[in-house]
């Protein structure tokens, strides 16, 4: 065993954007999604957004990563 072992931390550049519209608020600020594709996802903010109180309304158009 080595003894200095690499720690290799996840890059916050490997994610999916995908666009998408609000079609329903859920409770716990909390929204279900349904993608360009047709796919159905549950997502919440961002903390920036959470932070300046961005209000979210069905019908929004919304940027999600996975």
């Amino acid at each position: 065993m080595p003894q200095n072992p690499i720690v290799t931390e996840p890059s916050t550049k490997d994610v999916l954007e995908l666009r998408g519209r609000v079609e329903e608020l859920l409770p716990s600020a909390k929204f279900k999604i349904k993608l360009e594709n047709g796919h159905i996802l549950l997502g919440h903010l961002a903390g920036k957004m959470r932070l300046n109180r961005i209000r979210i309304l069905p019908g929004d158009e919304v940027k999600v990563e996975v």
